[in-house]
């Protein structure tokens, strides 16, 4: 069976993890999507474990189920062949700042010339509206305009990054829901369109959903900062083996917990008794429930509330999740034999859909791997392909491991 995305070609020029992970997941669904690299390739082809040159872990972690092709946009030709490529695609996508674009005659008015029916998202740091709209940026730079930083600095006493690329991954999301909107409109209307998703205000949006808080209101009814999230007492507790989540939220799970535990005399203590209560005195609630906790085992706490609906569950190490039995017992983790790299382990794509599964149909791509053959496709001559790859505004896998062999770009 085919993913869902079956049928849409998509042409993404990004590198990182925001732009090619995002493109992974519209691949996991049936897209057929062509990475246009660099003569040097996506940068993330050099970061972490590896098994040979330009394939290493952070690359082949973002890049499955796509074809790579080599072009050098500073060569005559290589822009002809990439507007050759867009002519029958559906969606292109970028994270270049929109001046880079503009540059080099690919922003959206040059595409639309071409083909009238293109979705093209820009997905880069701040929209090009605002005055911070020509400067580069990163996770962790977001992650510090955004608020997330600041975030940690009120619970730890510190401005601190979270240590996962909450920002690239959260705004690549956000391309995927708004290319497959821009994707329904144009089934109901025949019309294309331009799409920016900004780093900035994506992660506003997401910090602000819930720390917005008395903020909300003009004049503000108070400080912003979700009250129980800000609490240092929020996070796993100890028992007397290792470490626990459990967070009796509702005022349901709050009951099943004090009888459980034990304490039915906080029921009705004041400090307790609803939810509004309990958050409004967190860092009290936090320290009893830690002080419960700290009296069994982990073993025993999971057993004593099998059943009991209060959500508790084990803290998983990072090494812990390739055998989490859940994760076993659904199959998330596939593997795949890859020709040059040998077996890798890769996560499912997430959802499940019933009729149209998601996914892994390709290999990640070698460096150029597919231009020959993605350039046939698009209609371009053997004579055209073979200029092409003579002057190096295209490349074959052969030249562009031999260039990136030799240091160049």
């Amino acid at each position: 069976m085919s993913g869902p995305l079956h049928g849409i070609k998509v042409i993404e020029m990004t590198s990182v993890v925001l732009g090619p992970w995002a493109c992974q997941l519209l691949a996991d669904m049936g897209a057929d999507v062509v990475k246009i690299e660099q003569p040097r390739g996506d940068s993330n082809r050099t970061l972490g474990a590896a098994t040979n040159p330009g394939m290493a872990a952070l690359y082949l972690t973002c890049n499955r189920n796509k074809r790579s092709i080599v072009l050098d946009l500073r060569q005559p030709g290589a822009r002809d062949a990439l507007l050759a490529l867009v002519k029958d695609a559906d969606v292109f996508v970028h994270n270049n700042r929109p001046q880079v674009m503009t540059k080099l005659g690919l922003d959206y008015s040059d595409m639309k010339k071409v083909n009238p029916r293109i979705i093209y998202c820009g997905a880069y740091g701040y929209s090009k509206h605002g005055p911070y709209g020509t400067l580069g940026a990163l996770d962790d730079s977001i992650q510090a305009v955004s608020g997330v930083a600041a975030l940690n600095e009120m619970v730890l006493g510190e401005p601190r990054y979270l240590p996962t690329v909450v920002a690239d991954k959260t705004t690549a999301i956000t391309v995927v829901y708004g290319v497959l909107a821009a994707l329904f409109h144009r089934e109901r209307t025949g019309e294309g369109q331009e799409l920016e998703v900004p780093m900035f205000e994506t992660m506003v949006n997401f910090v602000m959903a819930e720390h917005l808080w008395g903020m909300t209101f003009e004049p503000p009814k108070g400080k912003p900062g979700y009250t129980r999230l800000m609490s240092h007492h929020r996070k796993p507790y100890k028992t007397l083996d290792g470490y626990i989540a459990i967070l009796p939220y509702l005022d349901a799970h709050w009951e099943k917990f004090c009888r459980l535990t034990g304490h039915p005399e906080l029921i009705d203590d004041a400090q307790f008794r609803t939810l509004a209560d309990r958050v409004r005195n967190i860092d009290a609630t936090y320290s009893k429930t830690g002080e419960i906790m700290a009296t069994r085992t982990t073993a025993d706490w999971l057993k004593i509330f099998d059943k009991s609906g209060v959500p508790l569950i084990v803290v998983n190490r990072l090494e812990d999740l390739v055998n989490d039995p859940h994760l076993v017992a659904t199959g998330f983790w596939q593997f795949q034999d890859h020709p040059t790299e040998g077996r890798l382990r890769m996560p499912k794509f997430p959802v499940n859909f019933g009729s149209t599964p998601a996914d892994i149909r390709r290999h990640a791509p070698r460096l150029g791997e597919h231009t020959e053959e993605v350039l046939r496709e698009a209609g371009v001559s053997a004579e055209a392909i073979a200029a092409l790859t003579a002057n190096g505004a295209a490349m074959t896998a052969e030249q562009a491991a031999a260039t990136v062999a030799k240091g160049g770009d």
